[in-house]
C-alpha cells in the first residue's frame, strides 16, 4: 500500500479545520476515522497489482551510441481497471525512457509499452523488475507492486576505427599485388618450379623434378600468407585511465567506470578508458588480418583469463569479437605478466605475431612484463602498443606561469620515461606503438602493413 500526495493534502486541510472546530479532541476524532475510511475504500477499489502479467521484446544488441528498443506488454486479468504509474528498474546507464509512465489496462486487456535505450556505458545492461502503482478512484491510496520481467540487452563497442579500414584494404591489396620474395627457410611455403640459374642454392634443387625433365630444377619458396595472429588485451589497473576526449557526444549522465561517461551540456566528456581504445585498435587490427587471410585469436587477461576467442571464421570473427568484448571491464589490479605470458605460451604453440595492447607505463612494465618478455619474444614476434595520454603533451607545452613549469616538468619526465621503455623494448627485438588514442587504431593497422610487407609475417 502506498499513500498519495492527495492524502497528505486532504491531511493538512483536515488540521486546519481540526484548529478551528469549538471541539477539537472530538473532530480530530471524526477526521481521523472519516479519512481512514475512504482510505480504505480506495484502496479497495484499486485495481489489482499482483495478477498482472508481464512480457518483453526487442533488440537485445546494440551498439553504443545507437538506440534500442524493447517493448512492455501488460496484461491485466483481474476484474478492475489497473490506473497509475508504473517503473521499469533499468540502471541508469542504460539511459532508458520513459522511466516512469502513466498507464491504464482496463480488465481483461493488455496494453503495449514501448521503452527506449540509449546507452552510455559497454556491457550487458538489465531489467530484472517493473514496479505498477494502482491508485484507487479517490486519488488517496494505492496499492504496489513489484514483479519480474528480466530482459538484457548487451552493448557492443562501437567499432569508430572501421572508417580506417578500406584505405588500409587498400594497401594490402598493393602488397597482394606486388612479386612475392623468393627466400628459402624454416617457415616458408612453397611457390613454384623453375629452372636453374647460377647463384640459386643448390640446396634448393628438386632431384625428382630434374630426373623427369632432363634438366636443373629448383624449388622457389613465399612468405606464408596465412600466418597466425594473437591479440592480448591488458584488461589490469592500468587499462582504467580515461585518455583523450569522448567520441560519442551522448545525453545524459552515466556513473564511472568501464565505458563511455557522456556530454552534459558544453561541459566536455571525459575520455574512454585506455581499455576502449585498446578494444577499438584490436578490432580494426582482426578486420585487416582477417583480410589477409591470417588467422586471429584474442585473449583478455589482467590475473586470469577474461575472455578466450579461437577458430572463428572470418565471417563471424568480429561478431565474436565484440560480443566477447562487451561485458569485459578493468580489473582494479597489477595485471600478472608472468601468468599472462604463460597463457599466451600455452594456446601458442607455433611461431605467430603476439599484439599485446598495454599501458607503457615504465614502473609497471619494470615489475610485470620486462623479466618474462625473453621467453615470449624468443619464440614469437611480438608487437607492443600503448595509448599515450594527449593531456602529457599539452602539460609539457604550456610554461607560461610558474605552476605549469612544474607542471611541464612532470610531463616531460612522464614523456621521457615513455621514451626510454619504448627503447629497451625494442633493443629486446620488440616492435612497439606508441599513439594517441585517435590514432592507435591506425597505427597498430599501418604497423601490422610493414611487417607485411617486410616478410616479417
Amino acid at each position: 500500500m502506498a499513500l498519495t500526495g492527495r492524502a497528505g493534502l486532504v491531511a493538512a486541510l483536515g488540521i486546519v479545520l481540526v484548529l478551528l472546530a469549538p471541539q477539537p479532541g472530538a473532530a480530530l476524532a471524526g477526521f481521523v476515522l472519516l479519512l481512514a475510511a475512504a482510505i480504505s475504500l480506495d484502496l479497495a477499489l484499486a485495481g489489482a497489482v499482483r495478477p498482472l502479467r508481464f512480457q518483453r521484446a526487442g533488440d537485445t544488441l546494440v551498439r553504443l551510441g545507437q538506440r534500442a528498443t524493447v517493448e512492455l506488454i501488460v496484461e491485466n486479468p483481474g476484474g478492475r481497471a489497473v490506473r497509475g504509474l508504473l517503473r521499469d528498474a533499468w540502471p541508469p546507464s542504460a539511459n532508458a525512457t520513459p522511466r516512469e509512465l502513466d498507464i491504464e489496462v482496463p480488465a481483461g486487456e493488455r496494453r503495449r509499452i514501448a521503452i527506449t535505450l540509449n546507452p552510455t556505458r559497454r556491457g550487458d545492461r538489465s531489467s530484472v523488475a517493473v514496479t505498477v502503482r494502482s491508485v484507487g478512484p479517490l486519488g488517496l491510496a494505492a496499492r504496489q507492486g513489484t514483479h519480474r520481467a528480466p530482459w538484457s540487452v548487451r552493448v557492443l563497442p562501437p567499432f569508430l576505427s572501421r572508417k580506417h579500414l578500406p584505405s588500409r584494404l587498400a594497401r594490402l591489396r598493393e602488397l597482394d599485388g606486388q612479386h612475392p620474395a623468393l627466400v628459402r627457410g624454416q617457415g616458408t611455403e612453397f611457390d613454384s618450379l623453375r629452372e636453374y640459374v647460377v647463384g640459386d642454392d643448390v640446396r634448393s634443387i628438386d632431384w625428382r623434378a630434374t630426373a623427369r625433365r632432363h634438366d636443373v630444377v629448383v624449388r622457389t619458396w613465399r612468405p606464408e600468407r596465412d600466418r597466425r595472429v594473437l591479440i592480448v588485451l591488458d584488461t589490469g589497473r592500468t587499462s582504467a585511465g580515461r585518455v583523450g576526449d569522448a567520441p560519442i557526444p551522448l545525453t545524459g549522465a552515466a556513473p564511472g567506470g568501464g565505458g563511455l561517461l557522456v556530454r552534459q551540456g558544453p561541459q566536455p566528456a571525459p575520455g574512454w578508458p585506455r581499455l576502449d581504445w585498446s578494444m577499438d585498435a584490436a578490432l580494426l587490427l582482426a578486420a585487416l588480418a582477417a583480410r589477409a587471410g591470417d588467422q586471429v585469436d584474442f585473449l583478455a587477461y589482467d590475473r586470469a583469463v577474461r575472455a578466450w576467442v579461437t577458430g572463428a571464421s572470418r565471417t563471424e570473427l568480429l561478431s565474436s569479437l565484440v560480443n566477447v568484448m562487451a561485458p569485459i571491464e578493468a580489473e582494479l589490479v597489477e595485471a600478472d605478466s608472468q601468468g599472462m605470458v604463460a597463457a599466451i605460451l600455452s594456446r601458442a604453440k607455433r611461431r605467430c605475431l603476439v599484439v599485446l595492447l598495454t599501458d607503457l607505463n615504465g614502473a609497471a612494465l619494470d615489475e610485470g612484463l620486462m623479466p618474462v618478455l625473453s621467453q615470449l619474444s624468443s619464440r614469437h614476434l611480438v608487437l607492443v602498443a600503448g595509448v599515450s595520454d594527449p593531456r602529457v603533451a599539452a602539460m609539457a607545452a604550456q610554461r607560461e606561469t610558474a605552476e605549469q613549469v612544474y607542471d611541464a616538468a612532470a610531463a616531460e619526465h612522464v614523456q621521457l620515461d615513455r621514451r626510454h621503455i619504448t627503447a629497451r623494448l625494442r633493443r629486446n627485438g620488440v616492435e612497439v606503438v606508441d599513439a594517441p588514442p585517435e590514432d592507435i587504431a591506425p597505427a597498430l593497422a599501418d604497423a601490422y602493413l610493414a611487417l607485411k610487407a617486410a616478410g616479417r609475417l
